[in-house]
């Protein structure tokens, strides 16, 4: 008996037949369902790039397109943006877009009996489908590649039976529930965080934030950061501790690897050692986002280069006080030193002594303590809930790979 080739690797019981080869104009018929465009406001509907779904949005009377006819969606429809198709705008319809009204350019597709429209959601998601609508965007960039639709139906690709389209339909749905749950979970913490960095820190020269642990009356104090600040330049090229570098985003990160041997294969010498609790501030970033770089060290040593300043600040909470200079505060001071002149070399080049200018509004060490435990919960939360959402997401990934030819 002939082997069986055209499998995919994990397969659910019960299947055993090969999958088959077909083009998408056998499978496939253009469907449209024209209607006037309305003159008293509709529901619009368009499709992301990079096969994120599609939104919809309210055309205001008065604010509607200059074509006498549009075309109302339906649900469980292939739907491509004809001209952002080669950016992967292409989607799967289903019952929240029924209604709504697209253009021309939004062409919708009707699947055969026998092909389970949800299937296809994993099977456009594929980037054998993504080069191929960019092969079929002939033209220039933007929105003078326009899709060619009687080349992409020219696609071909291998397909089960309608039972197990279903079935792998089901469970990529579920999977995909799971995902965007985790989403959701993460972009509320995240704004509650962006929130609470506004409420727990007075805004627009108050004394005292809006929000407040109970038991603190007392106004913050504006003082001066140099006065409270004291350059480190120790060096130590004994020492065997990481290479860090910050990241605006996650601030301290391991560059070990990367940045143990420069381009001539020399080990970087230029480095400070950095202890735990002292805080670097990247002074040569770029201009597009120079800004909220100052962190404290989380680990017992590490050597930071040369393009930070590096400073320690005596018995104050030092995360709370990185927390303090990278807020709109502090922000609005350092793009008043970059606009008197602090730049060399096209980067942005603020120099220790001007860094320290700034002025800053600490309470007592006590609620330093607090608001500085409230945020790290906090951000240990955020980063529990990336890192399962990065597993779902993984997951989705190898099963995409194993569960499909």
């Amino acid at each position: 008996m002939a082997e069986k080739t055209n499998i995919p690797q994990v397969r659910f019981s019960g299947f055993d037949n090969e999958w088959k080869k077909q083009k998408f104009d056998d499978i496939l018929e253009k469907y449209e369902d024209p209607v006037a465009t309305p003159h008293d406001g509709y529901e619009r509907l368009g499709v992301r790039s990079h096969v994120k779904g599609t939104f919809h949005s309210y055309v205001a009377p008065g604010a509607e397109l200059e074509t006498a006819q549009m075309h109302r969606v339906a649900a469980n429809k292939l739907l491509f943006n004809i001209t952002f198709a080669w950016e992967h705008a292409v989607a799967i319809t289903d019952e929240t877009d029924e209604g709504k009204l697209v253009s021309h350019r939004f062409p919708q597709f009707t699947f055969a009996p026998e092909m389970d429209p949800k299937f296809f959601r994993c099977v456009v998601a594929d980037d054998k489908f993504r080069y191929h609508l960019w092969l079929s965007s002939p033209g220039g960039a933007g929105r003078n590649r326009v899709l060619n639709i009687p080349e992409m139906m020219e696609y071909q690709a291998y397909l089960p039976e309608h039972a197990e389209q279903a079935r792998l339909a089901n469970w990529f749905s579920h999977l995909d529930e799971l995902i965007v749950l985790h989403q959701s979970k993460l972009e509320k913490l995240q704004n509650l965080k962006l929130s609470m960095l506004e409420k727990m820190f007075p805004q627009n020269g108050a004394v005292v934030p809006e929000v407040r642990f109970k038991g603190f009356e007392k106004p913050w104090q504006t003082i001066c950061l140099g006065d409270i600040a004291s350059e480190i330049t120790r060096t130590d090229k004994s020492s065997e501790s990481p290479i860090m570098m910050i990241t605006a985003a996650n601030g301290f990160i391991d560059q070990s690897d990367r940045y143990s041997f420069n381009n001539a294969g020399q080990s970087l010498a230029k480095y400070i050692v950095l202890k735990r609790g002292e805080l670097a501030y990247n002074h040569g970033a770029s201009k597009l986002r120079p800004f909220g770089s100052c962190f404290a060290l989380d680990v017992d040593e590490a050597r930071i280069p040369y393009v930070y300043h590096c400073f320690a600040i005596g018995d104050h909470n030092p995360y709370f006080v990185s927390r303090v200079l990278n807020n709109k505060e502090t922000e609005k001071q350092l793009r008043k030193l970059v606009t008197s002149g602090a730049r060399m070399d096209g980067l942005l080049n603020i120099s220790y002594e001007e860094y320290t200018t700034v002025s800053v509004q600490l309470p007592d060490r006590d609620e330093q303590d607090r608001i500085a435990e409230y945020f790290k919960n906090l951000e240990t939360l955020i980063a529990l809930c990336q890192q399962e959402l990065d597993k779902l997401q993984s997951l989705k990934k190898g099963l995409l790979e194993k569960m499909f030819v």
